[in-house]
This record gives C-alpha cells, structure tokens and sequence, in this order.
C-alpha cells in the first residue's frame, strides 16, 4: 500500500514561500491551523511540558489531554513528552508514557496513533507516523529508546513485548531511479503488523511488508525483512526461524 508520497520534507514546509511563520509551525507542530489550538499548544508546553518532579507529573495529567484526542484516567506523562498533531492521539486507559518520548501523528489524511489500555512506552521512545497510523493494542510494552516509524499502518497487537532498541519501519523509499537522489524519489510503505504476545528482542529491526505472528520470538539485534509465522523463533541477519514454540 502506497504510504506518504505526498508528505513533503520537513525543510520543505519550513522553507516554503508564501507561507507565514506561524502557519509553518502550526502545520508541522501542531496540525491545526487555528488560533485557539496553537495558543492552547503553547500554553501545555510552556506550562507543563519541561517541569520536573511531582508538580510536573499533575500538570501534564491534567492539561496534556487538552490537547488530545482522546485521554482515558490514569496515564501518566514524563517530562519533556513531545506531542505532535495532538489531536489525532488516542490514548487509554492507565497508560505510562515515560520520560523524553516522541508521539508525532504528523499528516494530511492519516487517522494518527491509537493506544490501548495498559500500555508502557519506555523513555525516549518515538511513535513516528509521515501520513501513516499507529496502532499499539492493549497490554502493549514498548522498551527503552524503541522507534515505531508509519507511513501506512504499522499494528502492534496485545501484550506485544518489545526490548530496548527496537526499531519497527514501516516505510521504505524507493530508489529505481539512479539518476534522482534518494531522497527525491517516493516512499513506499505496505506496513507492519506484530501479533498479540510477540516478543522482539533488544536491538531488533523489523521492515517494512513483514507479518510477525502472534507469540512469536525475534532474537536479540535480527533483522526481519520476511514474514515470522505464530509461535516461531527467529534469529539472525537477515533473521531465519530456527525453531516453533509448542505447548
């Protein structure tokens, strides 16, 4: 499925002519264009995002989802959490996102990022979408400095366990044209989908097109670029099942 080729670079909407400064921020920060929405932004940032300690946890519980979409009781919200296009993030239920975390819904025609109930997001973790949507399902546990990147879907089912490092891409660029800088050229993105139960293991990478099936096992630093089927284990570069889980 075709992801963002019409999400420009991000220089490309800052430099743009014609467009005033304030609308530049508020079409790449902020995702609506309205006076109200950037005032209120800038108000939660200002406020609450940076502030340390026990202060800072209460005002972000209590001004942060202001600016979502959706926010059930009970989450939780560390210091220096960046939210982008906040209003198409839909949070739970009794969610912990923790410390320095990235939650960017950025995009023109996108749904943005779903989280279910009982979801850890570890520090430093980014949820990344360029017109693409996030889901993470119930029970989902996203480690230390993990990066979840969409430019269509990428689906992390329930109880998804995900170790530190973890790096899930789903979208690629396409690069036929050897004429054209990378960069220049299309992305593409058929998406990711993680099965209920899975575990990834520190450092794994997942591409973009690849099915991991549910309570399977990606070791530790594999780079999956085909399908894990349920229950498997699968190790290595490019990772290879190695053995089936049986009851």
């Amino acid at each position: 499925m075709a992801g963002s080729d019409n999400i420009g670079r991000a220089q490309d909407q800052l430099f743009a002519e014609g467009t005033s400064s304030r609308q530049k921020y508020a079409d790449l920060v902020v995702g609506q264009s309205d006076l109200g929405s950037l005032i209120a932004y800038e108000a939660v940032v200002l406020i609450a995002q940076s502030l340390p300690g026990a202060l800072g946890l209460v005002l972000r519980k209590l001004m942060y989802p202001w600016l979502l979409g959706s926010c059930g009781p009970g989450v939780v919200f560390g210091q220096n959490v960046v939210l982008r296009h906040p209003h198409k993030i839909h949070i739970g239920r009794n969610v912990v996102v923790d410390d320095n975390c990235l939650l960017d819904a950025k995009g023109q025609s996108n749904q943005g990022i779903r989280i279910g109930d009982g979801v850890f997001i570890g520090r430093n973790t980014i949820l990344s979408c360029k017109n693409g949507d996030i889901e993470l399902a119930d029970g989902a546990n996203l480690g230390f400095n993990c990066e979840v990147f969409s430019a269509s879907r990428v689906a992390i089912g329930k109880s998804v366990l995900m170790a530190a490092y973890v790096y899930v891409v789903g979208g690629d660029h396409d690069f036929s044209d050897p004429s054209k800088p990378i960069l220049d050229q299309p992305r593409t993105s058929a998406g990711v989908t993680i099965g209920a139960g899975a575990w990834l293991g520190a450092g794994a990478k997942i591409l973009d097109g690849v099915t991991i099936g549910a309570h399977a096992v990606v070791g530790a630093g594999a780079v999956v670029k085909d399908d894990v089927p349920d229950n498997a284990v699968a190790v290595g570069i490019p990772a290879r099942v190695v053995s089936t889980r049986t009851l």
